[in-house]
C-alpha cells in the first residue's frame, strides 16, 4: 500500500498565559532553575480510542527514532496498525497502513517498536499470552514490513508485552513474558545488527517458581548497563502485587548483579532477589511502570503504593544514590481508590514515567502522569535536584487525555533532553471492556524545560 502524506489536523503552542505560570523554582544553595519553555502538538493521524491499548504505559516504544527521523504506531478505528514517519521537528507525517491487524479490544494488546543502529524498524504487536507477531522494515528507512517473523523459535508461543531496547552499539533487546499472569517468566532476546539474526540471552532468569510473576520496568543507561526492576504479583489478582526488586547487566544481558556489584546466580527468585523497597500486597501497588537513570548510572524507580495508614495511593520514587536504596513520595493526592481483580482496570490515575537528567552536578526529575483531580490533563511533577525532593506540578495540555498514560521517544530524550509524548484521548472499561469513543487524534507533544 502506498503511503499517504497526512498534513496535522492542529499544530498548538502553548508559550502563552498558561506557561507563564511556570516559575523558577528557587533551590536551597543554588540558582539553578528549571523553567517551561514551549509546548507544541502536531496530530499524525487519528487512532482507536474505544479502550487504551493504543496509550498504555509498557509501549517500549510507541515513538522511536533515528539520526533525524521519527517513528510512531499506533491502531486506527478498523484495528489495523499503521506505521509513521516524519523528519524530527516537522508537522508532516507520513502514513502506512500495514496489512497486519491486531486485537485492540484488548489493552494488553500494544504495538511496540524500535529503529536498530542501521535504521530498520522492527515492530512486534498483537500479544496477550499468544504467538509471537514480529516484523520489520524491508530497508532501511521503510515504512513498508516484510511478513511475521520468528526470532529465535524458541518459547514464541505465550507472549505477552512485548518491548523493544535499542543497545549503544544500535543492537537491540527483546524483552517479554512467556506465560501468564501469576506463572510466567521473562525473556530476553539479542538481535545483532550485522548477522540480522535474534539469539536469547535469557530463559526465565527472572522467575516466578510457577507461584507468581515478575511486572517489570527497564532502562540501558548511557554506558550500556541494562538496569530492570520488578514486584512480584501472587496471582492475576493486580491486588497480590508486591515489593520492588532490581537488577543490572553490564554485559549486554549476559550475567548479572545487584547494586552492591554482588553477582546473581540465575535464575533470581524471590529468595535472592535484591530488594529495593519492602510493599506488602494489598498496598494498591501498581505494577510495568518505568525506570530511568543518571549520568552516573544510579537508577531511578517510579510508581505508585498507599501506606499503611491511608488509603490514598501517592507517586513515589525508590531510586539509588551511589551509596543506598531511598525511596521518596512526589504527589500529596486527596483521593482514595482501590486496586483489586484481573485485567486491565479503570484507575482514577495513570501510571507514572519518570525521566531523569544530569545538569551542574544535580539531577533534575520529571514524573508525566494523568490524574481526576487534575482534569484528567497530561501533567508533569518537576524537581530541580532530587535530594531535595521539592516537586511542582504543571499541565501540559489544556485538553483531557481520558484513561492515557505515558510513554515518550527514548532516544530524543537522551540526546537532547526534549521530551516527546505519545498523545491520545483514550478511554478504558474495567476488565477487557471497551467504551463508546469516536476516534481521536493521535499526536506527538514536543516539551523543552530548558
Amino acid at each position: 500500500m502506498r503511503p499517504v502524506l497526512f498534513q496535522p489536523y492542529e499544530v498548538f503552542d502553548y508559550l502563552g498565559v498558561m506557561y507563564k505560570l511556570f516559575t523558577a523554582l528557587l533551590l536551597i544553595g543554588s540558582a539553578a532553575t528549571i523553567a517551561q519553555t514551549k509546548v507544541r502538538i502536531t496530530t499524525a493521524g487519528k487512532g482507536w480510542a474505544a479502550n487504551s491499548v493504543n496509550a498504555v504505559i509498557f509501549r517500549h516504544n510507541s515513538l522511536t527514532s533515528f539520526n533525524n527521523t521519527q517513528y510512531i504506531a499506533y491502531y486506527d478505528s478498523a484495528q489495523r496498525l499503521v506505521i509513521g514517519q516524519r523528519a524530527i521537528g516537522s508537522s508532516r507525517w507520513t502514513l502506512q497502513t500495514s496489512p497486519y491487524t491486531g486485537k485492540a479490544t484488548d489493552a494488553h494488546n500494544t504495538i511496540s517498536i524500535i529503529a536498530d543502529g542501521e535504521g530498520y524498524l522492527h515492530v512486534s504487536w498483537d500479544h496477550h499470552n499468544n504467538e509471537l507477531r514480529y516484523a520489520r522494515s524491508v530497508r532501511a528507512g521503510s515504512l513498508e514490513l516484510t511478513n511475521k517473523l520468528p526470532m529465535t523459535g524458541s518459547k514464541e508461543t505465550k507472549v505477552t508485552y512485548p518491548e523493544f531496547y535499542r543497545l549503544p552499539n544500535g543492537n537491540l533487546l527483546f524483552l517479554y513474558r512467556d506465560g501468564g499472569s501469576g506463572n510466567g517468566n521473562l525473556m530476553l532476546n539479542h538481535y545483532d545488527t550485522k548477522t540480522k539474526k535474534w539469539t536469547q540471552l535469557q530463559d526465565g532468569w527472572i522467575n516466578g517458581e510457577g507461584q507468581r510473576s515478575p511486572y517489570w520496568q527497564m532502562a540501558i543507561d548511557k554506558a550500556g548497563t541494562i538496569h530492570i526492576s520488578w514486584v512480584w504479583r501472587e496471582s492475576p489478582d493486580v491486588a497480590s502485587n508486591h515489593d520492588m526488586m532490581y537488577a543490572r547487566s553490564k554485559d549486554g544481558g549476559r550475567s548479572w548483579e545487584k547494586s552492591t556489584g554482588e553477582k546473581y546466580a540465575l535464575p533470581i527468585t524471590a529468595a535472592t532477589a535484591e530488594y529495593a523497597c519492602r510493599i506488602p500486597q494489598h498496598s494498591e501497588l501498581i505494577n510495568s511502570t518505568s525506570m530511568s537513570t543518571d549520568d552516573a548510572g544510579h537508577p531511578y524507580i517510579a510508581s505508585y503504593w498507599r501506606d499503611s495508614t491511608s488509603t490514598i495511593p501517592q507517586y513515589r520514587l525508590v531510586y539509588h544514590d551511589g551509596q543506598q536504596w531511598r525511596t521518596q513520595q512526589i504527589s500529596q493526592r486527596r483521593t482514595p481508590f482501590s486496586l483489586s481483580g484481573g485485567g486491565t482496570k479503570r484507575i482514577p490515575i495513570s501510571r507514572p514515567q519518570i525521566l531523569v537528567a544530569s545538569k551542574k552536578g544535580l539531577v533534575q526529575g520529571l514524573l508525566v502522569y494523568r490524574d481526576i483531580e487534575r482534569k484528567e490533563k497530561a501533567s508533569v511533577a518537576y524537581c530541580a535536584d532530587i535530594t531535595k525532593g521539592q516537586w511542582q506540578v504543571k499541565d501540559l495540555t489544556t485538553f483531557p487525555v481520558g484513561l492515557w498514560e505515558p510513554s515518550y521517544d527514548k532516544e530524543i530524550w537522551q540526546k537532547r533532553q526534549v521530551l516527546h509524548l505519545f498523545i491520545e484521548r483514550v478511554e478504558q472499561g474495567d476488565g477487557e471492556t471497551t467504551r463508546a469513543i469516536p476516534p481521536q487524534p493521535v499526536q506527538v507533544l514536543e516539551w523543552s524545560m530548558r
